[in-house]
């Protein structure tokens, strides 16, 4: 009896790791079904016999067993004989699947060459952020959806724009081809239809040769709620609930079905756990962007302690401290939209120690000033305090946006539609439009652009709506306002350091006139300090005279105005300046302008 129990601990040591893992020896399947009376592997490798491969019991819960015969790309799934019945699940652990309602694959991490590609993360100053979704980014055919490989032929555009990192919608297995990725039926396997653990590892290689960042959006305040094997899993639930990896009381509620995990139980603990890191040490992701942080911490959202989810938050915690400490310079985001210092303040200060978040306090103000019809209703107060908002004294603890997945969706349009209301293709649209991404580029945070928004795409962010490429060589201009301000922004000219600094000040806020001039530094001095003026009106102002915080030649290194963006602009104020000695705006000198309509200008230095 001792040898036997000497021969299964040996066994649990030597193959570790949950799901199927590849080994010399064979396949080694394990599960966790707690109710579970016996478990067996069925699959191509045994002619779906579930008499030909039981598992045998492990601690806590566990079952596992070695198949000689199985290798990587075999189907499988898991027969669990319970109290319920006779159940046939795919495996919680599935890397990948032949889709979210077909049969697991077995998958070895270790078979992609990698080959000798190295990055480095940059740091979260200079990072400029593409959000896409793989399933429209690129689509080449109609009626299809876009895959990894057909965004890896997009890259280029990517590097020449400048963005040096890109955010992905959640790409975990979710039912059907099109979503948006929120509803993922297998956290562990990658959207079969996108191109699979390979499509993935495939386009973050290709973007790492580019220098760019990967960020992926993950999901874990809710799974599905549909084609979800997670549900009563091993047939033991309470009050018709989800079973093992749900909460099967009231914290099961959210928008999304009663589908929360249980954060307080162990496994499903380090199932979440599992997860997160799997992304950044398999996938060589650079970061995770979580969704919908509230209902992590809250059953409801809404801050009444009486709903706070306590084991939500520490688990949180947990994987943010582990992945600061194992993963240089690789970064988490919450959305958390609810402007709370504690979402990125560090565990050991009792924050939940996200290294950055979605920032509501900038997106709502600024695009509310852009949209608002007439000048005189637009709130400068506001558009000042997005500018200058930080979370523990941090400008890069916050990204900052005109437009996400989000906010042109459910209701609401990309900001120029929101303003034409028909023809993006119109004077205010344009004008306005690109004013609000200056604002996110030269603010203190982490600036981000949503997929198409370079392209003046109209309507709205859907699924089934694939973003028109034909429109990059319409709107040439337009796309190369952005390359040309993203530039600026990562100070690749070497005279806009300021960009990347955490200084701002506010020089003039002139709330008649609608004109905000804020001063941008890290250090200060030439070629760092940056001066950027704002016109909110449709008014052009000639000789308006403002301080500046230095003497001498301030170089005009960008204006929206400029005629090359668009043959609709009217190329006014497209000239440097030379200060004269004055006390103005509590500074010692100041330069005369001309600032067009509803456009942004930006100085610097040479000396």
């Amino acid at each position: 009896m001792e040898n036997l129990e000497t021969e299964v601990a040996e066994t649990e040591q030597h193959f570790e790791g949950m799901g199927a893992t590849c080994h010399p020896e064979g396949v080694y399947y394990r599960v966790w079904a707690p109710h579970a009376e016996s478990v067996s592997v069925i699959g191509s490798f045994n002619d779906w016999d579930a008499s030909a491969n039981p598992l045998q019991p492990e601690e806590n819960g566990m079952w596992g067993a070695l198949v000689e015969n199985s290798k990587e790309g075999d189907e499988y799934k898991y027969v669990l004989k319970t109290p319920a019945g006779e159940l046939h699940r795919n495996d919680p652990y599935a890397l990948k699947m032949t889709n979210s309602a077909g049969n697991c694959v077995v998958y070895n991490h270790e078979s992609f060459d990698w080959q000798d590609v190295t990055f480095q993360m940059p740091s979260w100053h200079e990072l400029v952020v593409y959000e896409l979704h793989v399933g429209t980014f690129h689509v080449k055919e109609q009626g299809q959806v876009g895959t990894f490989y057909t965004a890896i032929e997009r890259i280029p555009y990517l590097k020449d724009m400048g963005f040096n990192a890109v955010e992905l919608m959640p790409c975990s297995e979710f039912p059907g081809s099109r979503s948006w990725g929120y509803n993922p039926a297998n956290p562990f396997a990658i959207e079969s239809d996108y191109g699979g653990p390979d499509g993935l590892k495939a386009f973050v290689k290709a973007a790492h040769e580019a220098g760019i960042a990967v960020i992926l959006d993950v999901v874990y305040n809710h799974f599905g709620p549909s084609d979800l094997d997670l549900w009563q899993f091993d047939g033991w639930q309470e009050n018709d609930g989800g079973g093992i990896y749900f909460y099967n009381d009231w914290r099961s509620e959210t928008p999304w079905g009663n589908t929360r995990p249980d954060y307080g139980r162990g496994e499903v603990r380090q199932y979440i756990h599992d997860n997160a890191l799997m992304w950044l040490k398999d996938y060589r992701i650079d970061g995770l962007r979580m969704d919908m942080v509230p209902y992590i911490r809250n059953v409801k959202a809404n801050g009444n302690p009486g709903d706070d989810i306590p084991e939500g938050i520490s688990l949180m915690q947990w994987i943010n401290k582990d992945i600061r400490d194992s993963c240089v310079n690789c970064i988490t985001i919450a959305e958390d939209m609810h402007s709370l210092d504690f979402i990125t303040n560090s565990v050991e200060n009792g924050g939940l120690g996200y290294g950055s978040q979605w920032d509501a306090e900038f997106v709502h103000s600024v695009r509310d000033a852009i949209i608002t019809a007439n000048d005189e209703d637009r709130n400068m107060d506001s558009v000042v305090a997005a500018i200058t908002n930080r979370y523990n004294t941090d400008s890069f603890q916050r990204i900052i946006y005109t437009e996400s997945h989000d906010e042109v969706a459910n209701g609401q349009a990309r900001v120029a539609e929101e303003i034409a209301d028909g023809d993006v293709n119109n004077w205010y649209s344009k004008k306005r439009a690109a004013l609000g991404v200056a604002l996110v580029l030269t603010s203190p945070g982490i600036p981000m652009i949503f997929q198409g928004q370079p392209l003046l795409e109209d309507k709205w962010f859907s699924d089934s709506d694939p973003i028109d490429w034909s429109r990059l060589e319409k709107f040439s201009g337009f796309a190369a306002l952005h390359r040309d301000m993203i530039h600026i922004r990562r100070n690749w000219f070497g005279v806009t350091k300021g960009l990347q600094g955490q200084n701002v000040s506010i020089i003039r806020q002139d709330n008649e006139k609608k004109v905000i001039v804020m001063h941008r530094w890290d250090e200060g001095g030439p070629k760092d300090s940056v001066v950027v003026v704002f016109n909110f009106s449709t008014e052009t102002f000639s000789d308006y005279k403002v301080g500046f915080p230095r003497p001498g030649k301030w170089h005009l290194r960008l204006n929206t105005d400029n005629e090359y963006y668009d043959q609709d602009f009217s190329h006014l104020g497209v000239f440097d300046i030379d200060t004269m000695e004055g006390e103005i705006d509590e500074c010692g000198q100041f330069g005369s302008l001309q600032i067009p309509p509803y456009s942004a200008l930006i100085f610097s230095q040479e000396e």
